[in-house]
């Protein structure tokens, strides 16, 4: 602390004059509680005086320390790690393009996030660097780190470059250095940690496992395919689907974040290859259903061709218990709002159609919430703004003591929500005592 006196800095001129301009105004003050000057204005002159000095001295602090750091992101690092800090602990699992969606918009809101992210990826970029190298494939758990990233927009754009030419074409430049700190570091995790650093995540990015694992999937009639870059494409329905070797090891730090989570996110994105690949690691699936946090399935807005062809919600919610068990799900938030007619027929050309969502509000125990969830331009996705604040509006009305010991924090995020309480019926709870 003594350096910053240091002379030359050209920070005490700044904060002398910031402290100079609170006296002006104190004095201010205590003339109008006990005026001993006759003059009627120099009060008014103090306050305008102290008013000048702490505004002056606080910009040019400001940009004193902007201009020896080079860059004005401390001040959002500083709210980040303060304001942030007093969000809920979510957890979100999934893959694709669907979980950085989910992860864009819960970092405005809060940084106490971890994303496990499935690592069955087979084909592109990914796949290479997991042939050539042995690797984990980083391609979503890179799309991830963006999506959590606190950094300038020139950084992302280098992260997520794609070589187009030569023995790199194909590759992805956020791929590359995954790799390349990886053995600077000589393990993953350590590695993601410190690109974390580079790249000033709000939160944690965990892969699912540190096992090689392989995805098979058996079709309607009997085929059985693998590698999850051939199950995305499946000529007729999937039957089923299980991970090679099936006793996949989760991080230790996983299973912690999840037992430590108000709540727990699945979806959107590819039943099949995002979402399941993650609960087919079986302790994670165990810690899901063992954990007090509210639970709650992002249902997909379109099906996939080749993967969920004219699936319902109810249908994507059965696969999931087929597969991994009841007990994983406490909520199913599905989108309500009209596609427009053109994108709607673009999709159709494709063998996609919107996911078709159930009229009653529950599925068995389970609670269903509609919301305006839609972002569209050319294609149809979920807003991260939207989808956060619903997640966050379900999270405050079905679990009001989430932040026990923490009510000024739930007060905070409350506040900054703007909750309307009549958006939810009284009542609309989820039903545990159905769960069996």
């Amino acid at each position: 602390m003594w350096r910053l006196l240091t002379p030359g800095l050209k920070l005490k001129r700044y904060l002398a004059s910031v402290a100079l301009g609170f006296m002006a105004i104190g004095g201010a003050a205590l003339l109008m509680v006990h005026p001993v000057v006759s003059h009627p204005n120099l009060k008014w002159v103090l306050v305008w005086a102290g008013l000048l000095l702490v505004v002056f001295g606080s910009a040019r602090v400001s940009q004193t320390i902007t201009e020896a750091i080079g860059s004005d992101r401390w001040a959002g690092l500083l709210y980040s790690r303060r304001h942030l800090a007093r969000g809920p602990r979510i957890v979100a699992l999934g893959g694709g393009t669907g979980l950085p969606s989910v992860l864009r918009g819960l970092k405005n809101y809060t940084s106490n996030l971890t994303a496990i992210v499935t690592v069955a990826d087979d084909g592109g970029s990914s796949g290479r660097l997991r042939g050539d190298l042995g690797m984990l494939p980083p391609g979503d758990i890179r799309n991830c780190m963006i999506a959590l990233a606190d950094t300038e927009p020139l950084m992302e754009r280098l992260f997520q470059h794609r070589f187009e030419s030569g023995e790199l074409a194909g590759h992805n430049f956020g791929n590359l250095f995954l790799a390349a700190m990886e053995q600077v570091v000589g393990d993953f995790v350590t590695g993601l940690g410190e690109s974390s650093r580079v790249l000033a995540v709000r939160g944690t990015v965990l892969p699912a496992t540190l096992d090689n694992v392989t995805l098979n999937a058996k079709l309607s009639d009997g085929q059985v395919i693998q590698g999850e870059s051939q199950i995305g494409h499946a000529p007729i329905p999937i039957q089923k689907i299980w991970m090679d070797p099936p006793d996949a090891t989760p991080l230790v730090e996983a299973i912690d974040a999840i037992n430590a989570a108000d709540m727990i996110i699945l979806g959107p994105g590819s039943l099949y290859t995002s979402v399941l690949p993650n609960l087919l690691v079986a302790p994670i699936a165990t810690a899901i259903r063992q954990s007090k946090a509210l639970k709650v399935y992002v249902s997909n807005v379109m099906t996939q061709p080749g993967e969920t062809d004219h699936f319902a919600v109810i249908d994507h919610v059965t696969a999931l218990q087929q597969h991994v068990g009841v007990g994983l799900i406490d909520v199913v938030l599905v989108n309500n709002e009209p596609i427009p007619d053109r994108v709607r027929e673009r999709y159709r050309r494709q063998g996609a159609e919107p996911v078709g969502i159930p009229e009653d509000t529950r599925l068995g125990p389970i609670l269903v919430v509609p919301e305006d969830l839609l972002s569209v331009d050319t294609v149809v996705r979920h807003d991260p703004e939207k989808l956060a604040r619903s997640l966050l509006r379900i999270l405050l009305r079905l679990r009001p003591k989430w932040a026990e010991g923490r009510i000024g924090d739930a007060l905070w995020l409350e506040t900054r929500l703007r909750v309307k309480r009549s958006a939810f019926p009284d009542g609309a709870t989820p039903d545990r005592s159905r769960r069996s």
